[in-house]
């Protein structure tokens, strides 16, 4: 099956209030998964954006950086709109995650394979206290209610 996203693809996420955010894919897991590495953006936009409105979004300048599932990327809920310019795929690189033991309180730095978005490469100790995004895959119903929840 022909993905209708690729890595630069930039999709609107529908609010659970109202309004749209922004996403990039950043990362396509290789091993058909689903797997998705995602940028999204606010504003808050009130109909899905046109490109010509968003083709400034800068990677230091995301929301968040989640690894998703993509079925509302396949069925069309997550509308494409466009493709980030001059895409480079480096200038958008993968963060390292934390994932935590909350019994325990300890942390450990998570990084995953460029190329298979489940594949954890290594795991080192991390302070509990880290500001790394939590390691998750979010679901796609997920997503919306994070994005909601920080785009006022």
């Amino acid at each position: 099956m022909t993905l209708p996203y690729s890595e630069g693809s930039v999709f609107a996420v529908p609010l659970r209030s109202s309004g749209f955010a922004v996403g990039v894919v950043a990362r396509v897991s290789g091993d058909n998964s689903g797997g998705v590495l995602g940028y999204f953006f606010g504003p808050r936009y009130s109909s899905v954006p046109a490109m010509d409105s968003i083709s400034f979004l800068k990677p230091q300048q995301a929301l968040k950086v989640l690894r998703f599932g993509d079925p509302f990327l396949l069925n069309g809920k997550w509308p494409i709109v466009g493709r980030v310019p001059n895409w480079h795929r480096e200038d958008w690189p993968m963060p390292d995650f934390a994932r935590k033991d909350d019994l325990s309180r300890k942390a450990w730095r998570v990084r995953y394979s460029e190329e298979n978005l489940a594949e954890a490469i290594s795991e080192t100790p991390e302070p509990y206290e880290t500001t790394l995004d939590r390691d998750a895959v979010f679901g796609a119903g997920a997503v919306e209610l994070l994005l909601t929840k920080l785009l006022p």
